[in-house]
């Protein structure tokens, strides 16, 4: 029995449009009409999903053409997030590989592209936003071709088929000077060159590649039918990762149908599906026949090359603002994080309630952080540190591979600040009216390295990395400069005192802000860290002041986002976060601990 299904994942580099061409696809197979309101994965992240215009999840929806159901997974472009990536990829036959037609092939298209071309899947090239000035689509369809070459793409991967178009207009074509009236030529495309899903016999095999949740049945293991047919109320064996095997029975089976789920009796190879009744599965386990299971091989993923030190909130403004505060409530919360985030790991330490989290750099670490700061809990991370291995007997460190396109004028200041940090210049041409850097770095180098890229170049700099290898170890690479300005008492800072100090560095509060003893609260101008009260108020007195008083000016205060945040602390410091506020404090609060540690650290 041959499907007419095919299974394509969108490839693409952050905010080449792949989510904006997911839904024109969905507008134009008109399935609206029936749109219903269901429990799903886009639901889980989608507040900060929407606020910064990227994908972390990656979210399954289908439509039906020309009597063929189209199975889309529509995938995150961050490298931080490649683990999504790596096992949504294996429910697929076919990607459509998404390109800016002015920015071409980015170094996270090169890692997504490079896993998809290993796995043997036929891709399709959609040159987006070609109604853009100054786009450049035939150099870009060429920049491809070299790039899929020199991934080791075979004959028949290098034989893709390329439309051109504007998916916020809603059109495709295969030439990108004749507009057309809408994208029915990529649709088109997809069922004749994406290969139809191959339909297997034999005892049934399907992978879990992701999960989701519901609060009415519990836990939904999805994946793609690898071999044989799954039905409704048949006993299944579950082959866990260390090789034992769980009997269980099938409860109820969905189908991706339009944006939500359809409930079927029975589901073939080939097609993607949900099911419940699966208790205890892990994402990469395998469902199989009952009487002679066959396990299917695990996913493999990516090394972490990070990690955090995740401990519960102890600050003196503790529980005032969030829901969960205890070490029981923060084990259970990581413990069920990585049950679907494949590419994070939790460890325990000596104590009871702090976690070592290791992740694939900051922006992984901190969407995890974000999103549990969303759901009420407090906590504090450390500063985030490199993992480093021994090969051979040496110290090796993750190397990343850094792209900067940045107005000519600057150029010059990105490159003293990246070799300060020990990166290697390696490429560097001019790419429109912008230059176009590429250098290999120490993962360590990037850690606060986007501030300040962006302050030497008036916020003009597209900076992108992504990991390469490990290399021998690279020397010490200069930290922050200056110090930090930290309170010294407890309570609301005065305009006063803060007027008074202002040449003293930046601040990061605002008057009338409570602060507590050890919180940091600016950046000194020195080098050296300083402690100042800024609770002190103006003295009182019955005299007239002669003339009158100058009236306190104030510099706005600094404000940081989380990641800014997580890469501005220092070793001695950590980073409180709580479902209001984010504050920076040392880890010692007490001045005269301080000092003890410090000496300490020194003999």
């Amino acid at each position: 029995m041959s499907q007419n299904i095919r299974n394509i994942a969108i490839i693409a580099h952050v905010d080449h449009g792949k989510t904006t061409l997911v839904d024109k696809i969905i507008h134009a197979s008109k399935i609206f009409s029936e749109h219903q309101h269901f429990d799903d994965l886009i639901l889980d992240n989608n507040d900060l999903e929407r606020e910064r215009g990227i994908t972390i999840v990656s979210k399954n929806v289908s439509v039906r053409y020309k009597d063929v159901k189209i199975n889309i997974i529509d995938t995150p472009g961050h490298a931080d997030f490649g683990g999504e990536v790596e096992r949504v990829l294996k429910m697929a036959d076919g990607v459509l590989l998404l390109v800016d037609a002015f920015e071409g092939a980015m170094p996270q298209t090169r890692f997504v592209l490079s896993k998809a071309i290993s796995l043997g899947l036929k891709p399709i090239v959609v040159v987006n936003k070609v109604d853009k000035e100054n786009c450049r689509p035939d150099e870009v369809h060429e920049q491809v071709f070299d790039l899929m070459f020199n991934l080791g793409a075979t004959e028949d991967q290098l034989d893709f088929v390329t439309l051109y178009g504007s998916s916020k207009q809603g059109w495709m074509s295969t030439d990108w000077q004749q507009k057309t009236e809408d994208i029915t030529p990529l649709l088109d495309a997809i069922v004749n060159v994406i290969p139809a899903a191959p339909t297997l016999d034999g005892t049934p095999q399907m992978q879990i590649t992701s999960l989701d949740y519901s609060s009415f049945v519990g836990r939904i293991a999805i994946g793609r039918v690898h071999r044989g047919t799954l039905t409704e109320g048949e006993a299944i064996s579950l082959c866990k990762r260390d090789g034992t095997i769980k009997k269980m029975r099938i409860k109820e089976i969905h189908v991706f149908e339009g944006l939500g789920k359809v409930k079927v009796p029975s589901v073939s190879s080939g097609e993607i599906c949900a099911l419940t009744g699966i208790e205890g599965f892990e994402i990469g386990d395998t469902i199989a026949d009952a009487e002679m299971p066959e396990a299917l091989a695990r996913i493999s993923i990516d090394e972490p090359t990070m990690n955090m030190l995740f401990t519960i909130n102890n600050s003196p403004f503790f529980g005032k603002e969030g829901k969960f505060v205890t070490s029981r409530h923060l084990r259970d919360r990581l413990y069920k994080e990585i049950e679907k985030n494949l590419a994070l790991r939790v460890e325990e330490t000596d104590k009871e309630d702090t976690f070592l989290v290791y992740g694939r750099g900051i922006l992984h670490l901190s969407v995890l952080i974000e999103t549990m700061r969303r759901e009420g809990y407090e906590i504090q991370v450390g500063q985030p540190q490199v993992i480093f291995k021994d090969i051979d007997g040496q110290r090796h460190e993750p190397i990343e591979h850094l792209v900067v396109d940045v107005p000519e004028e600057s150029s010059g200041k990105v490159i003293e600040l990246v070799t300060q940090r020990k990166g290697e210049l390696s490429i560097m041409e001019p790419k429109g009216d912008l230059q176009h850097l590429e250098f290999n770095i120490p993962a360590r180098g990037l850690i606060g390295l986007r501030n300040n890229v962006l302050t030497a170049t008036a916020g003009e700099a597209i900076m992108n990395h992504r990991f390469i290898s490990y290399e021998p170890h690279k020397g010490p690479i200069p930290g922050r400069i200056n110090g930090s300005l930290i309170s010294l008492e407890t309570g609301p800072g005065t305009a006063y005192s803060i007027d008074k100090l202002q040449d003293r560095g930046v601040f990061f509060v605002d008057p009338g802000e409570e602060v507590y003893a050890g919180q940091v609260i600016g950046e000194h101008s020195r080098g050296n860290d300083i402690t100042i009260n800024i609770q002190k108020g103006k003295q009182l007195t019955n005299m007239r002041a002669s003339g009158s008083d100058n009236n306190v000016k104030i510099v706005p205060k600094k404000q940081f986002s989380l990641e800014e945040a997580m890469e501005y602390i220092q070793k001695d410091e950590l980073l409180e976060v709580t479902p209001k506020s984010i504050r920076m404090r040392k880890i010692y609060l007490d001045e005269n601990d301080r000092k003890r540690y410090e000496k300490r650290d020194e003999e």
